[in-house]
């Protein structure tokens, strides 16, 4: 009698354990093999079956951990957001699983946004397609600053995948540095990309992005520029108090400071957006999108 009530003990208290685990985070934590290592992430999922739509996002240059431990505000809010929309959400960690830190003040960067990053990218997409629990067909690629910039190389036509499996549905960029894809003579967007932006980012500033996706439209590609009046860098964060950063290697105004924060109205819309853009039935329109200022 005792040995069953330790068992039944033991399994509530396992019960209770994870019960108060997931309720703490929301997440789980898995590995992901990629071309150098495994990869650290974090995956999401929506109550249900499945197969889920899914989006593997990409962390900036500050990773996707905080010194506390605990998973950033930013990312702890969009995985719950998008898992509660019905989509799987997987966060890779370029940094962590490598064995660094926040890569905000390095100028020069051992994992890169045009060459690792969309490697892991790849590698994440593989991984996600050999779930039973995931459509292949439907994931798409969602990055901010540094990881945005990865989006954008990750959408280039002669960056296409190599293997015969489903390629990415579409891109989402949030705040990313346009600069070298806009003076690239060959930037060409495969898939339909959304870039969100604030005209107020001293950071990576709106310019090189606004010239990317006009030439991306007049070539019939399906870009989206969507740029916010007084908004700055990290302005989707849920609760970000504006101030100044002094540890940034690159930065507009070349001294190295830059200005972030909140903004709760471009928050709110880009919110809306993304999740508008992620539910857009396949194939999307063939005509370009717009450049899109939010008044």
């Amino acid at each position: 009698m005792m040995s069953s009530l330790t068992r039944l003990a033991g399994a509530l208290l396992g019960l209770a354990v994870a019960t108060s685990a997931a309720l703490a985070g929301g997440f789980e934590r898995v590995r992901v093999p990629s071309y150098d290592a495994d990869l650290d992430a974090v995956l999401y999922l929506p109550q249900g079956q499945g197969p889920f739509p899914a989006v593997v996002a990409l962390h900036g240059c500050g990773g996707l951990w905080r010194d506390n431990g605990k998973l950033s505000a930013r990312h702890s809010d969009w995985g719950e957001r998008l898992a509660r929309a019905g989509f799987a959400v997987l966060m890779p960690d370029s940094y962590g699983s490598r064995r660094l830190g926040s890569q905000c003040g390095v100028r020069e960067l051992p994992v890169r946004a045009s060459r690792e990053r969309v490697a892991d990218a790849a590698a994440a997409r593989n991984w996600l397609q050999s779930r039973a629990d995931i459509r292949p067909d439907r994931i798409a690629l969602l990055g901010w600053s540094g990881g945005g910039s990865t989006v954008l190389a990750a959408v280039r036509k002669d960056r296409r995948p190599a293997d015969a499996k489903p390629d990415f549905a579409r891109g989402i960029a949030f705040y990313p540095g346009c600069r070298s894809q806009s003076e690239s003579t060959s930037f060409a967007a495969r898939l339909p990309l959304m870039i969100l932006m604030g005209d107020a980012d001293d950071w990576t500033p709106p310019a090189p992005c606004d010239h990317l996706t006009k030439a991306a439209n007049a070539r019939g590609e399906k870009v989206d520029l969507v740029i916010y009046p007084g908004a700055l860098h990290d302005f989707d964060h849920p609760r970000l108090e504006v101030k100044e950063r002094s540890d940034i290697a690159y930065s507009a105004t070349g001294t190295g400071k830059a200005t972030v924060g909140t903004n709760p109205a471009a928050r709110d819309d880009a919110i809306q957006r993304v999740t508008a853009f992620l539910k857009a039935p396949e194939p999307l329109s063939s005509a370009p999108f717009a450049s899109s200022p939010v008044r």
